[in-house]
């Protein structure tokens, strides 16, 4: 039981002892700097169940901690507010509890638990990932570690959109203008290669209108009219009824754009544990629209399309499938969802990490999924996240504007290069060595920066803040992490830690508090899909060291016993910190 929760039962005995009532929930926060305690029970909440001064209540409830639990050595009243002292007896304990533990905030999966399935990066095969792909990625990929480390057996997915009007356009244009050149043949990654050729498509598509519209055309009759476009629909109805010279070179080129991506992903450092592909689940729902329409779920027009009524669920009517027969993205993650479920009967809910323009597209598959009868659609998340901005405006793919994932990865490992040569701090690395470390802080850099903020608000990406050595920054943790390292390759102590009739420095506890929130901390983040709450903590952690750090000689202290202690606490900061950062997808270097 952690503090907060001792606390909690008694504060409520007192409660009921000394005011006969029954209090479900007691809530705390942190002590303000200013006054004396460790912890501070709220009192103003307890006022619409207990008439009385608040001053008094506080007292009252202070006097009764003090005597019952041997934790307590103070406490003090502030207006509505009960600020308690813990004796370091208690931190010590803790202290003694977790120095040796390696995983110090990290639950293993919970066997008797259903499991939980992340989808993250689901790309599309015209183009190679850019920096929104990146923050999809990090995302997904720090939740599912989240998730593992709160208890949760996870498995990691993506679905690869392989099919569709945006991949033929690539394709014809490699067809026309691409003279036979591969990947091999040009040294380029498949993947930008056949953006090449989707940026390609748009440039010729957008003459080909003007050329229209300078006929007499209107803009919009021009774009409808264009030939390359309806060359390109012509492809898409031939890759769809099998056509196999299509059908080949469809496969010849995805193939080229999956080479390109498992780069991207091995530097990235993110994985998945299965591929789901939309050519294979694009028609995957159809049969469950039919078991809808036979249910009543679902109800068909005049016209043969299928719909779905959620007008009394304050949504709107939703199609679910054409006229034609054919299936809609709708009907295509019915059926993938089902799917999964049947591939991993294990699975008891999913995370969708996807951009925050589809809020509504989740909020109906969820709705259909409960509709159709499927007890885990209750368990169905949608990690909505906001896009992510640059200084220089919005990126689009079609004109090639986008920020290249891989150019950004080799652009931070650069920036990481300029900025520790100017600091002058890697005397005696091997260049090998000083290439790995400026890509392990370039990409912190890069993770930290988009991981630290709340996933649902947008961000305004500046590469040269995120590098920053100082402030709230992932290469600023890494240092941090790295100066315990040396501290701890300079400490020689064999010497038993002795905490019995130890005091505690200041700074000492103030270290130890913030350790202590570490695995509520896991739990919180796991419970709101938030890598932001591990990368917060993990900077306030720091913070708190480098106080300490300040404060007190470690390896220069008065006793062996104190040393000892400095060190080992400074090695489960270092440990925690690396913990924290393994959520988050982050390195952390030995030395910097």
């Amino acid at each position: 039981m952690n503090l907060q929760d001792t606390l909690s039962k008694y504060v409520k005995q007192a409660v009921k002892a000394d005011f006969n009532i029954d209090l479900e929930t007691v809530e705390f926060q942190a002590t303000r700097k200013e006054f004396a305690g460790d912890i501070t029970v709220v009192i103003f909440p307890m006022l619409r169940f207990i008439k009385g001064n608040p001053v008094q209540i506080g007292e009252t409830i202070g006097q009764y901690l003090v005597k019952e639990v041997a934790d307590v050595k103070a406490f003090n009243v502030v207006k509505g507010f009960l600020n308690v002292e813990i004796n370091d007896s208690y931190y010590m304990s803790f202290f003694n509890g977790i120095k040796q533990d390696e995983r110090f905030g990290l639950v293993l999966p919970n066997p008797d638990e259903k499991a939980i399935m992340v989808e993250y990066s689901s790309p599309n095969t015209n183009k190679p990932l850019h920096l929104g792909h990146i923050r999809n990625n990090l995302l997904g990929y720090s939740v599912a570690e989240i998730l593992k480390a709160s208890g949760k057996k996870v498995y990691k997915t993506q679905i690869i959109n392989d099919r569709g009007i945006h991949i033929c356009k690539s394709m014809l244009a490699w067809n026309r203008f691409g003279n036979g050149e591969t990947p091999e043949s040009t040294g380029l990654k498949g993947d930008k290669l056949v953006g090449n050729y989707y940026v390609k498509f748009d440039q010729e598509y957008k003459k080909e209108i003007e050329t229209l519209v300078a006929q007499g055309e209107t803009l919009e009759d021009a774009k409808k009219k264009a030939p390359i476009l309806l060359e390109a629909q012509d492809m898409l109805l031939k890759w769809e009824s099998g056509d196999e010279e299509v059908v080949a070179l469809w496969e010849k080129m995805n193939n080229w754009v999956y080479d390109g991506f498992d780069i991207t992903y091995k530097d990235l450092g993110v994985d998945f544990d299965s591929l789901y592909y939309e050519s294979n689940t694009y028609l995957l729902g159809k049969e469950f629209v039919e078991q809808g329409l036979n249910s009543g779920v679902f109800h068909k027009e005049e016209d043969g399309s299928v719909w779905c009524d959620l007008t009394d669920e304050g949504l709107d009517k939703k199609i679910v499938q054409r006229a034609d027969g054919t299936a809609v993205y709708m009907t295509q993650d019915i059926g993938t969802a089902i799917q999964r479920i049947k591939d991993f009967p294990d699975v008891g809910g999913m995370v969708y990490t996807v951009g925050n323009e589809q809020d509504y597209h989740f909020q109906v598959l969820f709705l259909i999924l409960k509709k159709l009868g499927f007890e885990w659609a209750k368990n169905l998340y949608h990690l909505s996240y906001g896009m992510v901005d640059l200084p220089s405006g919005k990126m689009k793919s079609r004109e090639g504007t986008v920020v290249d994932a891989d150019d950004l990865i080799a652009d931070m490992a650069n920036t990481a290069e300029e900025i520790s040569e100017e600091l002058g701090k890697l005397d005696g690395y091997s260049e090998a060595e000083k290439k790995e470390l400026y890509k392990i802080i370039g990409l912190g850099a890069l993770k930290y920066y988009i991981l630290k903020v709340d996933p649902k608000k947008r961000i305004l990406f500046d590469p040269k803040e995120s590098i920053d050595f100082q402030g709230n920054t992932g290469p600023f943790i890494q240092y941090t992490y790295a100066r315990i390292q040396s501290i701890l390759r300079k400490a020689d102590v064999d010497t038993q830690l002795n905490l019995e009739d130890m005091t505690l420095h200041a700074k000492e506890k103030a270290l130890l508090k913030q350790l202590q929130l570490f695995p509520e901390v896991v739990q919180n983040a796991a419970d709101n899909y938030s890598p932001a709450i591990i990368a917060n903590f993990t900077y306030d952690l720091v913070k708190e060291f480098n106080s300490f750090y300040q404060n007190v000689s470690i390896l220069g202290a008065d006793n062996e016993n104190e040393k000892t202690l400095r060190i080992q606490l400074s090695n489960s900061v270092a440990n925690t910190i690396k913990n924290g950062f393994h959520l988050l997808g982050i390195q952390v270097p030995e030395r910097m």
